[in-house]
């Protein structure tokens, strides 16, 4: 029922109000199994991907979304609900892996699309980072289902990440790549090299088709490593306000200092003056 409502409200007015494109959506099947591999900007994301692509794609999303209590949490399930989206209990990262593997696995062996983020987090910057080894490339071997490179455009500049309130009169595009086939490698999915070399090529593609600056790191270490920059930086920032509002201290009291410095002197002067017209003779 989410999906239909999606489908009839939530895709209707992107394209109004958006004016969204796409490209190459000739490439996912009619039917049958495959993954889509994506880059991933924006929340938004989430909304203008399966709102405009005929079929529907099922993503995993963390159980969170989907158990939280109050009008918000059932409003948010309802939403990730409407996209597609399978909750996965990331109760430790091993076990969430698992679970998340298990649930595409069940989602292709249906004949289904299944989508992911071969980075894992969104990009905080609008750069291509490196694709995570594990998921996806497990998938692909295991299952022998085609990956489908995707690369959302500018989806960050209508919704940057931190903000609600999207910006409108841009257009957002979806450029669809050609499946890319992984059979050579059919039972080879604990071959962590093997994984490693699937994964590039998927990520090579992607950036192909976004036109993404590429580097060769894990998005979440690129986080830590802003928010680290960020956290020095306004340190820095903290410690020249202090030094300024120091020194400035430091300048009002020698202000204040020459200032007393001066009345005490043009007393002394208006005292002696005093003192010598009093002693002038008649």
């Amino acid at each position: 029922m989410f999906y239909r409502l999606m489908k009839m409200i939530v895709a209707p007015l992107l394209r109004i109000f958006f004016r969204p494109w796409i490209e190459g959506e000739e490439n996912i099947p009619t039917e049958g199994a495959a993954i889509i591999a994506s880059n991933h900007l924006s929340f938004s994301d989430s909304f203008f991907f399966p709102a405009l692509i005929k079929r529907r794609v099922t993503f995993i999303a963390k159980a969170e979304y989907f158990n939280t209590p109050g009008l918000k949490g059932r409003l948010t399930a309802a939403f990730f609900k409407g996209v597609g989206q399978l909750p996965v209990d990331r109760s430790g990262v091993r076990g969430a892996g698992e679970a998340a593997i298990r649930s595409a696995i069940a989602v292709l062996e249906e004949g289904e699309l299944f989508g992911v983020y071969p980075e894992g987090t969104r990009s905080p910057d609008g750069k291509l980072y490196r694709g995570k080894v594990g998921g996806l490339a497990r998938v692909a071997l295991a299952t022998g289902a085609p990956v489908i490179p995707v690369a959302m455009i500018d989806t960050e500049k209508v919704q940057p990440p931190g903000q609600v309130v999207p910006n409108f009169g841009i257009r957002p595009g979806i450029r669809i790549g050609r499946p890319l086939d992984f059979s050579r490698y059919h039972g080879m999915e604990n071959d962590r090299f093997i994984l490693r070399s699937v994964t590039d090529e998927v990520m090579y593609e992607i950036m192909r088709l976004s036109g993404q600056e590429y580097v060769d790191i894990y998005a979440t270490a690129a986080k830590r490593q802003i928010a680290e920059d960020k956290k020095k930086a306004d340190a820095e920032r903290r410690a020249a306000a202090k030094a300024e509002k120091a020194e400035a201290a430091e300048a009002e009291k020698a202000e204040k200092a020459e200032r007393a410095a001066e009345a005490e002197k043009a007393a002394e002067a208006e005292k002696s003056a005093g003192a010598g017209t009093a002693e002038k003779p008649e």
